[in-house]
């Protein structure tokens, strides 16, 4: 062709993988690797920047921040955990992120099966209404539950929080743990009743496992979402403060500089989580190769 604009290069090879299929891979220029890169890098910076501020301003000695600053000191973080508030704090937000977690894999688990394995009468009005919380702002929906718990006489606290955020958080599981089941091969279970299975060894030892993957996906969205969630929080949880409640009033009036150091806390508690789950999904992977 002429002219400067040319077409990124095509090779075409044997992918031994994926059963021998041709496979075109279309190799960039130069100058287009190097715009990849950089927007990637504008991208990146632009959402973890914030965070990295955060954990500097953790470290920062004096009351309020100022840049540059040469003064770091680990005395907020000796602060946060020594003090009862904040251990209250943590403790609330993991009562609720740990027990909405359980309970989302568990409607996740039944209702992915009915959201994308079984044909029954209702199944697409079923699908519809499933999708409807995640639509709602959540602020909304917090003084929805909030009124509604209100009319019940059901005090807020933090068991109110969980079933505020189970509201949302159930229906995002359910559709995270329905991609796995969509690629499940429903043949592997009528083998196994062929076999003489009975149903709950069929569904501990065939569905289960197969599902693993996004059962234990579904469960880190649920723990991340419940874990650092404030609207759903702040109308139900009365009495019982969250780590983002907590957050927003001392922003609004009462600014410490502890403010900073439980905000790099809670992304480290999300880091670790997702770390966790991540080599928990690479274990799996490994055992699987190793006995196949």
């Amino acid at each position: 062709m002429g002219g400067g604009c040319r077409e990124p290069a095509v090779r075409v090879g044997c992918d031994g993988a994926s059963g021998g299929e041709l496979v075109m891979v279309v190799v960039a220029k130069p100058l287009t690797r190097r715009l990849i890169i950089a927007w990637t890098a504008c991208v990146v910076a632009f959402l973890y920047i914030p965070i990295v501020c955060v954990f500097l301003v953790s470290f920062h000695k004096a009351r309020y921040f100022s840049f540059p600053f040469s003064d770091f000191t680990l005395d907020w973080y000796g602060k946060a955990f020594s003090s009862l508030q904040t251990q209250e704090l943590m403790l609330v937000s993991l009562k609720v992120a740990g027990v909405v977690t359980a309970i989302s894999v568990v409607l996740a688990l039944f209702g992915a099966l009915a959201f994308a394995r079984f044909n029954w009468r209702g199944r697409k009005l079923f699908q519809r209404l499933l999708l409807l919380p995640i639509f709602f702002p959540q602020a909304v929906l917090g003084l929805a539950l909030l009124i509604w718990l209100t009319f019940l006489g059901v005090l807020p606290s933090w068991q109110s929080a969980v079933f505020a955020h189970l509201v949302w958080i159930a229906p995002i599981v359910t559709l995270v743990v329905s991609i796995q089941v969509y690629g499940y091969d429903a043949a592997q279970e009528e083998a196994a009743f062929d076999l003489g299975a009975t149903r709950l060894q069929v569904l501990r030892e065939v569905t289960l496992p197969a599902l693993a993957p996004g059962l234990v996906s579904g469960a880190l969205f649920a723990f991340l979402l419940s874990w650092g969630n404030f609207p759903l929080s702040f109308f139900t949880t009365g009495a019982d403060s969250t780590v983002p409640e907590w957050l927003y009033t001392r922003m609004v009036a009462g600014y410490t500089p502890l403010v900073p150091t439980m905000g790099a806390l809670i992304v480290i508690g999300a880091t670790i989580m997702l770390v966790l789950g991540y080599a928990l999904i690479v274990l799996r992977r490994r055992r699987a190769n190793s006995h196949g």
